[in-house]
């Protein structure tokens, strides 16, 4: 066949969500197999993706658009649920940031981030995502500092 005639895969490297478009986190074996029961662990390869948009029901997806939806995860996982830590491995959550901007302080957050630098810190399994919470951690605290 000519080469004219093929198209090229679109491949940029980066995943999106089969369900809601967004650009997925990639996530490894050791991640899937913290979060994810035998069953549905089973479902998806040694890689996939973490969906990160709030209101979106898929937590991981891969390449062939097989999914774990929020009802498949036994515990609740931060953005999907507000609730939820932002923090895995401490437990640190948005409560710990709104207490520090009533005292007008930052001693919670502060202490979180240079905690989050330990090898106390274990974000590969104690994250959905994977991934250290510093920058998320950061980011909602700018935005609840309005």
């Amino acid at each position: 066949m000519n080469k004219a005639f093929v198209r090229e895969p679109d491949d940029t490297g980066t995943a999106h969500c089969p369900r809601c478009g967004s650009a997925g986190t990639s996530v490894g074996g050791q991640t899937l197999d913290a979060w994810l029961s035998p069953a549905a662990r089973k479902t998806l390869p040694d890689r996939a993706s973490f969906c990160p948009y709030p209101r979106c029901e898929v937590v991981y997806f891969d390449q062939f658009d097989r999914v774990v939806t929020v009802d498949e995860i036994e515990r609740p996982i931060y953005p999907k649920h507000p609730s939820a830590p932002l923090c895995g491995c401490f437990g640190f959550s948005l409560d710990d940031i709104e207490a520090d901007l009533a005292e007008g302080g930052v001693a919670r957050t502060k202490a979180l981030v240079a905690r989050a630098k330990t090898a106390e810190a274990h974000c590969l399994t104690a994250a959905a995502d994977g991934r250290s919470c510093v920058g998320e951690v950061q980011r909602c605290y700018m935005k609840l500092k309005g």
